[in-house]
């Protein structure tokens, strides 16, 4: 799987003739937009003209960038291989692993969200946020899931 993704990468960034960021990181910043003004804030998204992101903006300032990094597929990847190595039914294994990434995109956009509006709010603490706190958030909604798999699912539950 992360060869695929790997490969799509390579197909769907652009470096040479300008920045484009691959189709997913843009729906995220997207979607993260969509949610911030569903909330109430003036939001908009903009490639960014000089790296492989997207501008984050509230109110007009930049306040955060979405990487690749933060699209959530390398974590999804990991969440499904999981799933799959330590595999129940056919059927509970692919809507596990379908519902666990749903799931775990809109927890990563919601992330993003909050991660932004802190970001907007508290400047100074972007370090503790960006390094600490919103990490915990994925990283607990994935180990959260596989705890959920292995106890109610998977063929190694007890």
């Amino acid at each position: 799987m992360f060869a695929i993704y790997a490969v799509y990468l390579q197909n769907s960034q652009e470096k040479e003739n300008g920045f484009q960021t691959a189709s997913i990181t843009t729906k995220v910043a997207e979607h993260t937009v969509d949610f911030l003004e569903m909330i109430g804030y003036y939001a908009d998204s903009i490639q960014h003209d000089k790296e492989l992101s997207v501008k984050l903006l509230i109110e007009n300032q930049y306040t955060a960038r979405v990487i690749e990094g933060c699209n959530s597929i390398s974590i999804i990847i990991l969440f499904i291989s999981f799933i799959v190595a330590f595999a129940g039914s056919i059927k509970a294994t692919i809507l596990f692993s379908f519902f666990g990434s749903l799931f775990i995109y809109i927890i990563n956009v919601l992330r993003i969200a909050f991660l932004t509006i802190m970001l907007y709010k508290y400047p100074d603490q972007q370090e503790l946020l960006h390094n600490l706190v919103f990490p915990a958030i994925i990283y607990g909604a994935v180990f959260l899931l596989w705890v959920i798999w292995v106890n109610k699912f998977s063929n190694y539950k007890k």
